[in-house]
């Protein structure tokens, strides 16, 4: 993990085309813009580990006639 310090109006690049940026400091928390391409998904962890944990739910939840149906058009591919 690589940690850095940055203040308000400083900005970090990741690669050519993501830049963060740190809009305000104050005793709630660090306020951070990030500018990247529309196809690149920008998601806050705790929401992105709730849509990992309900698609394995759901996965498990499916009935196997499906699941095999799935694997079928999918391997077919």
């Amino acid at each position: 993990m690589l940690v850095l310090t940055r203040k308000k109006d400083e900005a970090i690049r990741i690669g050519d085309n993501i830049v963060i940026k740190i809009i305000s400091c104050d005793k709630q928390g660090v306020r951070i813009g990030i500018e990247a391409p529309e196809d690149i998904t920008i998601l806050r962890e705790e929401l992105f580990l709730a849509v990992s944990e309900e698609n394995v739910k759901a996965s498990k939840n499916a009935p196997s006639q499906l699941l095999n149906t799935l694997k079928k058009k999918l391997s077919k591919s």
